[in-house]
């Protein structure tokens, strides 16, 4: 694996890239992005298909991609136009990308606006929370987590997403009458430790599960766009999320192994099935729907 550091304006953009650059296959480069994960979540993945040339990245203002614009919120479209920028530094482009939670939304804002860059799109649950049914009520629950992690810190904060994800079905007035979850309960600490930084419990990332795809513009891109959705997300908000961007987009879901972070091992916590989700993913690179 060889590291480089594209130095933009705002940003300095960490990447990795494993394996030759013309990739030995006569395939595009795979470029795996995540969000607010950073590249260490694709460890398990990329390690499962060797024969790819795989390019992972931190975004910036995370991993080891640092800031120089001042900013503290992610964006769907400042993101795209990272992701853009990496691909035509390497050389490597068109890709074919494989794109997971916020990573997906943001591979969605690529293809709208460089729609040469990919080739084949997997965008993996991606957690669009308006376009459900649902969607004030959604975004209602996205407020309460981050109101939790407010008042009383990270393990409060996770302890309430937790919660938020894991409900199944709508968020009627049963989920808002819940008593505030303990963190204990859950394996995480009450104490606080007074940061209010994170992207995932804050709002700095709202513009991304709030973000709307230019169903059109994709639409006129050559770019093969597939769904990807969990089976054993189907009732739960980024089952439901996904489905509701496939409708948008015309397509139908496509189902891989396991859940939301379903090609991860059990480095960060609930593993899902690394080996059956590569599977998975070479099949559908591969042109199975």
């Amino acid at each position: 694996m060889e590291t480089h550091t594209l130095e933009t304006v705002g940003a300095d953009l960490v990447h990795d890239v494993r394996g030759p650059l013309p990739s030995s296959d006569g395939r595009p480069p795979l470029f795996m992005i995540g969000q607010p994960m950073d590249a260490t979540g694709f460890r398990a993945l990329a390690a499962r298909l060797p024969e790819r040339t795989v390019v992972t990245y931190d975004p910036r203002g995370l991993g080891r991609s640092t800031r120089k614009d001042g900013r503290v919120d992610h964006t769907p479209r400042t993101q795209a136009d990272d992701v853009h920028a990496v691909i035509e530094a390497l050389g490597a482009g068109p890709v074919e990308m494989f794109a997971s939670s916020g990573g997906a939304v943001t591979a969605l804002a690529v293809v709208a606006r460089y729609p040469a860059d990919v080739t084949t799109l997997v965008a993996h649950e991606p957690p669009l929370i308006t376009l459900t049914p649902d969607g004030p009520a959604a975004v209602r629950a996205r407020a309460g987590v981050r109101d939790a992690y407010e008042k009383r810190g990270w393990g409060a904060g996770m302890a309430a997403f937790v919660a938020m994800t894991s409900w199944e079905g709508e968020f009627t007035d049963a989920y808002f009458a819940q008593p505030e979850p303990d963190p204990a309960a859950f394996g995480m600490p009450a104490e606080d430790d007074g940061s209010r930084d994170d992207p995932l419990l804050s709002d700095r990332s709202w513009a991304v599960s709030g973000y709307r795809p230019d169903a059109d513009a994709i639409a006129a891109a050559p770019t093969r766009v597939v769904i990807a959705v969990g089976e054993e997300s189907e009732n739960v908000l980024t089952g439901r999320t996904s489905v509701a961007a496939a409708e948008l987009l015309g397509l139908r879901v496509t189902v891989f192994p396991s859940h939301h972070g379903g090609f991860l091992d059990g480095e960060f916590g609930y593993p899902g099935k690394p080996d059956e989700f590569a599977v998975r993913l070479r099949q559908v690179l591969d042109g199975a729907s």
